[in-house]
């Protein structure tokens, strides 16, 4: 029996394989060639436009336009991607293995506000058209905190940047991305006369990127164009920036090209005015071809899943009913505190057929949609996971049932998922007043979040935390506090949500390592973090103390202020110069009690504290907070960040939570 199914196997795996050879021989090079702009209305047509970006003015707005856009325009993120993949590269085929393409655009970037030039703007291979959650500031629109460094990202860049972060040459450079904001190459842009953002002028500039995709290198070239409308310039002779780049390594097979940008602290203009792209892509197979690869390599599978249905099926039945906990829906019914499993077409029913004007936003791994269950008059919110395997099965039910067991009414509650066609969707509470940074930073024209209503966010954020750390029985870890993790029900309650970074310690334990670096986001993270790699519930009070001054202050932890990098150091000198209270957000005039304001300023500092040792527990954070207990004492000069510092860390294993709830507004 035995030796008649291997023979059925040889067969059936000879017949793949020729089906296989037959397909990728049938691969061909096109050759896509198009000539954009000016833009216009109809340009939606063609191009995909994640707002906050636009189209407008005649030109791709990839960050908000302030002569048309209802957006902020401080401290966002956008992408305008072709609607149109392409398949870049092709493993088998006995044409050249990478396709190659060319491409030039007119571009303009252009600093509102005349003595500070914020962020800038790239062109992109992108694996698809989705924006990256918190990818403004530093992160261009091409990666976020959780993501930057990951070879999952699969993008490549090219930036025009025109900002020095602490990572960047300066501010004033064009460099090659490779799913990392932090250049592999980049070009001092002053040694060429060019300036990406002059102070208070309208310049254009032509870049070229040509990439060969049989020698693997990618080439970059830029020439100033003296008038907008004028003609091209022509190109230069020799290129501004070169390096050899397998496309294979970094990019998905089929991928989309097209351009993201950011803003920071300040607005900035980042425009695209017209746009030419070559690319010679490949093409599968025509239909002929098509139907015997269907027959073929249907027969050859019909045969292989008759011989092992024959040879292993009383024994993978027998296996099935041994392990039901093997399958996912099996899995989740089995959870502790059972969440409740919702129908899908209940959800569907809610978000209009998951209908665009319901989407809230894009989470990490899915979109978020707005929903209401008429039957029961109750809204939530939907996220459907784009991601069939969160870092595998077994880890995403150990974070779930983390999060399903965490009960606190200032933390966003898992309401319940749904499971159909392969599709994981987790339903949560809906939060109608969005996110806490929605309504810190606000148009000059609105009216600023009061007082008392800022110190109840505070208290109930403050409550989460002290549950986290010491209430719930695995002790979690959030490692990613800030404003926009902070969700305001109907009544101006915080719900801290976004667990995305969360860890939950086993009984005893103070810290978990992290082999992929450090991660949350810049100004909310402990300095003994980026020596550690660890997170601890010391780190998370210092993102505390980062949230405390950012609420009183009105002003973001990375904002650049008195020629301070950080928010912190500014408060720190006023309180050495006995000024503390002029750090209080300007726009409350004198609506808040001077007392709280400057009891919220030093517990800030204090968790701000460069040893982790020197910051207070949550505990104490409440009593202060209540006024029960008073400020702790907080040197006049910011100390010194010294390592070792605070003692020893635990540095054994943590179970992982990576569920993300900070959408659903």
């Amino acid at each position: 029996m035995w030796a008649l199914a291997a023979k059925f196997i040889l067969v059936a795996v000879a017949t793949i394989l020729y089906c296989f050879l037959v397909i990728v021989e049938s691969a061909k090079l096109q050759t896509f060639a198009a000539e954009y702009g000016p833009f216009n209305e109809t340009s939606y047509d063609i191009f995909e436009v994640i707002r906050p970006a636009t189209i407008s003015n005649g030109a791709l707005q990839v960050t908000p336009d302030s002569a048309s856009s209802d957006f902020e325009i401080g401290y966002r993120s956008g992408r305008i991607l072709l609607k149109q993949r392409f398949k870049l590269w092709e493993e088998h085929a006995s044409q050249p293995q990478l396709a190659s393409f060319n491409t030039s655009f007119l571009f303009n970037v252009y600093r509102l506000s005349n003595d500070t030039a914020v962020e800038g703007l790239a062109f992109i291979i992108a694996p698809n058209l989705l924006l990256p959650p918190g990818s403004a500031g530093q992160f261009l629109g091409l990666t976020n905190t959780m993501e930057d460094t990951s070879d999952t990202n699969r993008y490549v860049a090219v930036e025009l940047d025109a900002y020095e972060d602490y990572f960047d040459p300066d501010g004033n450079h064009v460099g090659i991305d490779v799913n990392n904001i932090k250049s592999i190459k980049t070009e001092y842009l002053d040694l060429h006369n060019i300036t990406i953002a002059p102070i208070g002028m309208f310049k254009f500039y032509n870049l070229w990127v040509d990439y060969d995709g049989l020698n693997k290198v990618i080439d970059v070239y830029i020439a100033e164009q003296l008038e907008k409308n004028g003609s091209t310039p022509p190109k230069p002779g020799s290129p501004i920036l070169s390096a050899d780049l397998d496309l294979r390594e970094h990019v998905n097979q089929y991928a989309y090209l097209g351009f993201s940008a950011s803003t920071g602290t300040e607005g900035q203009l980042n425009s695209v005015l017209r746009w030419n792209l070559t690319v010679q892509h490949f093409s599968d197979s025509g239909k002929e071809l098509d139907k015997w690869m269907k027959i073929m390599l249907g027969g050859g599978l019909v045969v292989l899943v008759l011989v092992f249905a024959v040879g292993f099926g009383y024994r993978y039945h027998k296996l099935r009913v041994a392990a039901p906990s093997s399958d996912l829906v099996g899995a989740l019914k089995c959870l502790p505190a059972t969440p409740r499993e919702f129908k899908f077409k209940d959800l569907k029913k809610a978000t209009s057929s998951f209908d665009e004007k319901n989407k809230l936003g894009q989470g990490g791994f899915g979109m978020v949609y707005r929903g209401m269950l008429v039957k029961e008059n109750m809204e939530i919110a939907v996220k459907l996971l784009s991601r069939e395997n969160i870092k595998g099965q077994h880890d995403f039910l150990s974070e779930l049932t983390i999060i399903n067991r965490l009960r606190h009414k200032h933390l966003v509650k898992l309401l319940g998922w749904c499971h159909k066609k392969g599709k994981l969707l987790l339903v949560y509470e809906y939060m109608p007043n969005g996110s806490l940074d929605k309504h810190l930073f606000i148009g000059p024209n609105k009216e600023p979040l009061e007082w008392n209503v800022r110190y109840k966010i505070i208290s109930g954020v403050a409550s989460a935390l002290h549950y986290l750390h010491n209430e719930y029985d695995q002790k979690v870890v959030h490692r990613d506090l800030k404003a926009s993790n902070i969700m305001l029900d109907s009544d101006f309650n915080a719900q801290l949500g976004d667990f995305g970074l969360a860890r939950a310690l086993d009984n005893g334990r103070t810290s978990c390592a992290e082999a992929e670096g450090v991660l949350g986001t810049l100004g909310y993270i402990a300095p003994e973090c980026f020596l550690t790699g660890k997170a601890t519930r010391q780190s998370d009070i210092y993102a505390f103390g980062a949230v405390l001054l950012e609420v009183v202050c009105g002003q973001r932890p990375g904002t650049r202020i008195a020629g301070f990098p950080f928010l912190v150091d500014w408060v720190w000198l006023l309180h050495r110069d006995g000024k503390l209270l002029e750090a209080v957000d300007q726009r409350l005039g004198d609506n808040y009690t001077i007392e709280e304001a400057n009891r919220l300023l030093l517990l800030g500092l204090a968790c701000s504290h460069p040893d982790a040792g020197e910051r207070p527990r949550t505990q104490s954070i409440l009593q202060i907070i209540s006024g029960a207990m008073p400020v702790p004492n907080v040197p006049p000069f910011k100390p010194a960040f010294i390592w070792p510092a605070g003692g020893p860390m635990d540095m054994d294993s943590v179970i992982t939570v990576s569920i993300t709830t900070s959408d659903f507004v």
